[in-house]
């Protein structure tokens, strides 16, 4: 026999109706789970908004200040020329390359570039306001979609501690609960057997 049919139907809302025999203690677990569903929701959408705009926000300004620039080859790259990888531009490896930037000082860093490709070859390099090199920034298409997957783990994650802390003071209440009725039976059970004589 299905266990629904022991408990009853599920009533919904049952702990906010009038009821005689409602106690105090379901009373504070209605409340307990309202006020822990309320801050689950609240501490998760604005964490998630809160991070997703920083990020955005980052990306943006990368998109803005960072710019690329043509670099050269220093020393001939590791390869041959020509190989091809599973990508469609060809295997890259890490060498040194120069650049100049804007206020006309010489840099130089290790970038990837086409394998085999010979001293002096021009690649494209992006850089920081300061000179040094930075990855490609984000397309905002890009930033968009990582801005939302970092702002929905930091709302899942912020959510979080409310859902659990709602956990942990029902499971106590529970508990509680469980004792007083464990001590009314303990007081009251021997007496369901007797007789009156």
């Amino acid at each position: 026999m299905p266990l629904k049919a022991f408990r009853g139907p599920k009533v919904w809302l049952w702990r906010w109706r009038r009821n005689p025999l409602k106690r105090r203690a379901d009373t504070m677990e209605a409340w307990v789970l309202l006020g822990a569903w309320l801050l689950t929701l609240l501490a998760g959408v604005l964490a998630g908004l809160a991070a997703a705009r920083s990020v955005e926000g980052g990306l943006a300004r990368e998109r803005v200040e960072w710019h690329p620039v043509v670099a050269h080859v220093i020393d001939k790259a590791p390869g041959s020329a020509g190989v091809k990888s599973e990508s469609s531009d060809g295997e890259r490896v890490w060498t040194r390359v120069g650049w100049t930037v804007a206020d006309g000082s010489a840099h130089t860093g290790q970038a990837r570039v086409p394998a085999g490709s010979k001293a002096g070859t021009p690649v494209t390099v992006w850089t920081d306001p300061q000179g040094h090199l930075v990855t490609r920034p984000a397309t905002a298409a890009e930033a968009h979609f990582r801005s939302a997957l970092i702002g929905g783990l930091v709302g899942l994650s912020a959510a979080a501690v409310p859902f659990v802390a709602g956990l942990v003071a029902r499971g106590r209440l529970e508990r509680r609960r469980m004792d007083r009725w464990d001590a009314e039976w303990a007081r009251l059970g021997p007496q369901w057997g007797r007789t009156a004589g």
